[in-house]
């Protein structure tokens, strides 16, 4: 793996895994879920919320890139 696929590991997993803890949180709070149901639902949340990071290969060397639900498009990051 190269740095940059690394880097975007990390940033993919760390984004899940604030968006995972929080929806686990405010479900099990606000909600009358019980059990499984509560990561169950917490996982789908922050699965689709989540961003997704990429680093690509191009002719110019390798890229990184987002995507994301709430914004247009494919960013390319520094």
């Amino acid at each position: 793996m190269t740095r940059l696929q690394i880097r975007a590991f990390i940033y993919q997993l760390g984004c899940f895994a604030i968006l995972f803890i929080s929806v686990r949180y405010l479900v099990a709070q606000y909600t009358n879920l019980t059990g499984f149901w509560i990561p169950l639902t917490a996982f789908i949340v922050g699965t689709l919320l989540s961003p997704k990071f990429q680093a690509i290969k191009t002719k110019d060397g390798e890229k990184f890139y987002m995507k994301w639900i709430f914004m247009k498009g494919i960013k390319e990051i520094g």
